[in-house]
């Protein structure tokens, strides 16, 4: 039999359908608080929820099942599951915590990222918060608003802890994160939902996790699309092979060391990626800041020598080495980051690079890469202007 679902949230009474479905269930499906809040009949056969195994096993042969579930079932809730086990429910949602969070601060949210850290890695959910600016958390045990808070260190943000809505005992509570990070996590419920907000307006990066689609001006933008020094910047040729690799996307934190002009931290963060650039001259430092609010990205920036930097930085996905030489893919390497992409002038820099990697156990591989683009000459005529060949190493941990 195929069950019916129902939101049920503390912002609203069931409606006429949600009402009928409970009332007349023959078999009824929820956690204790869910029950009580459907005000469920008593006399009604019960499964309560802790392991979902057995709950989903009952519902195979019962008649007129009906799941009580928190909010809007669809949004990481147990409509995934019982779809994965081969149910086709009936669902009449609720208003979802997220919905009753955002409504409590009067905010829009149709341009915010929702995630979940519940019962699962929470490193995408911090990803998410460091890399947009309007992000809903639905937390966890062991990945509750403190433990959130304590890994945005570097990432100012504001934070609000919305818990019990629409129930007896809400709370909102807002806090810078560094404060949070400061709070004992047992002063706040685990499930709860967390709002991270950075106070600017949305930016172009993605919101989803799909296949690559570009920000609507493209990727690999032309040199004049960022402001640099001296041509100091990763052409746009070495710059879409290096983001290809890199494979920038919500939920994966990518390091641009020895950044310059920052250009390849910029499009990872369009594509979605949370990003740290790392550029020992401060004057480059600056540059990216404005490249970054040039095209609505949000990055870290960090004022260091490259090398040193990443032994104090957050476990990344992946990183691009523009600047510092080998001395830096050694310092990423020691690191174990999954996914290395090195550009070098010097050809002996890069065999030295890729020694290094080699012996941590990548797997390298290299490419040189040498365009020539049109030019104009004078009387009408079109010649080829050739740009700096470069060699690029892709290292990945076996």
């Amino acid at each position: 039999m195929n069950p019916t679902v129902v939101g049920v949230s503390g912002d609203a009474r069931l409606g006429d359908a949600a009402r009928a479905a409970v009332d007349t269930a023959g078999l009824l499906v929820g956690s204790p608080a869910n029950l009580a809040l459907a005000a469920a009949p008593d006399d009604v056969e019960r499964v309560e929820l802790g392991p979902l195994a057995p709950a989903l096993a009952r519902l195979a042969d019962a008649p007129q099942a009906v799941v009580v579930a928190s909010g809007d079932p669809g949004l990481f809730g147990i409509v995934r599951a019982l779809r994965a086990a081969g149910h086709d429910p009936h669902v009449i949602p609720a208003v979802s915590s997220v919905a009753a969070a955002f409504a409590r601060l009067a905010l829009p949210w149709d341009d915010a990222v929702v995630v979940s850290a519940h019962g699962r890695d929470p490193g995408p959910a911090v990803n998410a918060c460091r890399a947009f600016g309007t992000v809903a958390v639905l937390t966890g045990p062991g990945a509750g608003p403190v433990e959130l808070a304590r890994q945005l260190v570097g990432w100012p943000r504001q934070m609000v802890v919305a818990e019990r809505l629409g129930l007896p005992g809400e709370r909102v509570t807002r806090l810078p994160s560094r404060e949070l990070a400061t709070r004992d996590p047992a002063d706040f419920a685990a499930l709860t939902t967390v709002v991270c907000l950075d106070g600017r307006p949305a930016g172009a990066a993605r919101r989803d996790n799909q296949p690559a689609a570009p920000p609507a001006d493209g990727w690999a933008l032309p040199e004049t699309a960022y402001a640099h020094r001296d041509s100091m910047i990763t052409k746009a040729e070495v710059r879409a092979w290096a983001l290809a690799r890199l494979r920038p996307r919500l939920g994966r934190l990518v390091l641009d060391l020895g950044a310059g002009s920052g250009s390849v931290g910029v499009e990872c963060n369009r594509l979605g990626a949370a990003v740290v650039c790392v550029e020992r001259d401060a004057d480059a430092c600056a540059t990216i800041t404005a490249n970054a609010e040039r095209h609505g990205a949000r990055v870290r920036v960090e004022h260091a020598d490259a090398a040193e930097a990443v032994a104090q930085l957050p476990d990344a996905d992946a990183a691009f080495v523009g600047g510092g030489g080998p001395g830096v893919v050694a310092a990423v390497a020691d690191r174990a980051v999954p996914t290395v992409v090195a550009a070098f002038a010097a050809l002996d820099h890069a065999v030295t690079a890729r020694r290094l990697l080699t012996e941590r156990g990548y797997h390298v591989e290299g490419v040189q890469l040498s365009a020539a683009r049109l030019a104009d000459l004078p009387g009408g005529s079109t010649r080829l202007a050739a740009t700096n060949p470069v060699l690029v190493l892709t290292g990945e941990q076996r």
